[in-house]
This record gives C-alpha cells, sequence and structure tokens, in this order.
C-alpha cells in the first residue's frame, strides 16, 4: 500500500504504526494531510482510534482500509468521523483515487456502498447489528468467536461484569435468547471472519 501511494505522490512523506497506540501517537506529535488506518489492528481498535482522532484533530480526513467487507463496517465508521471506507480488496487505482478525493475535503465510498446507503434511506428497516452501540458490536463479535467473558474482558481491559452487561443488553436489542443465537447470526451475517 505504501508503495503504490509513494509512486503517486512523491514528494509526500509518510508514517507508518503497527497498532492504534503508534497510529495516535503519530497523529498527535506530527502534522498529516491525511491517515489511512486500518480497522483490526493489535491491541485497541482501529474504530477507538478514529474516534480519538476525530476528538483531537476533526478536520484530519481519515481514510478506513479494511479487510472486512463493507456491510460490516462501512456505516459504522463513516458515522464516526471517517471522511471514507474501502476494502482492502480493491484495485491500486481505487486506492489513489480515495486518498485525493478525502484530501481535498471529499467523502469516498465504492459505488456498490453508495448503493446501499440510497437504499437504507428509503428503508425503515434496520439489521439488528446497527441497533448495537459500537463497544456492543465490538462484544458481539467477540462472543461470537467463540471467546469467553473473561477474555473479552482482559482483552477490552473491562470487567467480567461489563461484558455481562453488554451480553444482556446484545441479546435484548438483537431480541435474542443465548450465545449460540449470536454465533449464528453473526456467521451467517457475516460479522465474524
Amino acid at each position: 500500500m505504501k508503495q503504490i501511494l509513494t509512486d503517486e505522490f512523491k514528494r509526500a512523506t509518510f508514517g507508518e504504526a503497527r497498532n492504534a497506540q503508534e497510529a495516535l501517537d503519530l497523529v498527535w506529535k506530527q502534522e498529516w494531510d491525511v491517515v489511512v488506518l486500518d480497522i483490526t489492528m493489535p491491541g485497541r481498535s482501529g474504530l477507538d482510534a478514529l474516534r480519538e482522532i476525530k476528538k483531537s484533530k476533526p478536520r484530519l480526513p481519515v481514510l478506513v482500509l479494511s479487510m472486512h467487507p463493507e456491510n460490516q463496517f462501512a456505516v459504522r465508521v463513516l458515522k464516526a468521523g471517517a471522511s471514507g471506507y474501502m476494502t482492502k480488496e480493491s484495485a491500486p487505482e481505487e486506492l489513489v483515487d480515495a486518498v485525493k478525493k478525502v484530501f481535498a475535503g471529499g467523502r469516498y465510498v465504492s459505488a456498490a456502498l453508495g448503493e446501499t446507503l440510497a437504499a437504507s434511506l428509503s428503508i425503515s428497516h434496520r439489521a439488528p447489528q446497527e441497533k448495537l452501540s459500537d463497544r456492543e458490536f465490538q462484544v458481539l463479535r467477540l462472543i461470537a468467536s467463540g471467546k469467553m467473558a473473561t477474555k473479552i474482558a482482559r482483552e477490552l481491559s473491562l470487567s467480567v461484569k461489563t461484558i455481562s452487561t453488554y451480553r444482556t443488553r446484545i441479546l435484548e436489542k438483537m431480541g435474542m435468547k443465548n450465545n449460540a443465537e449470536l454465533m449464528h447470526y453473526a456467521i451467517q451475517h457475516r460479522l465474524v471472519e
């Protein structure tokens, strides 16, 4: 990805981070024109990093590049303040076009996502997972991937009781009775790998 951008933006300076905290440190310590951010990183999620970036530098354009399909995260990251969302499967030219667009102050979404967003304006029915807060959605994905509450609590630096509360809210909002139903739904709707 860096090579693609280096070839197009020859005089640009690039920074790289291995995790969300390193990305945040770079954003806070230096002036950047655009941030290209992944959702799935070690430690804190890219969604958490996006929120932090938008709090401290609301005008800094953030393009989210993810391995997750658009239907899983795109609307969520756009609502959190991202200037665009694209999957890693996208063509290299699309990455260059997306960076140019968000740098110029625009928003970038694929044609398919644009159609989905337009269709959602006329449809009042929302998918059950769209009723969840970002943290609830994160906990849903961890439960659906088979992780126990203690491991989820440790991973998110929360108490087991807090995870249990999130689980109860998730079940309630999604109209489900147990983890098995959550797992089945998440797998069926490709919310987990």
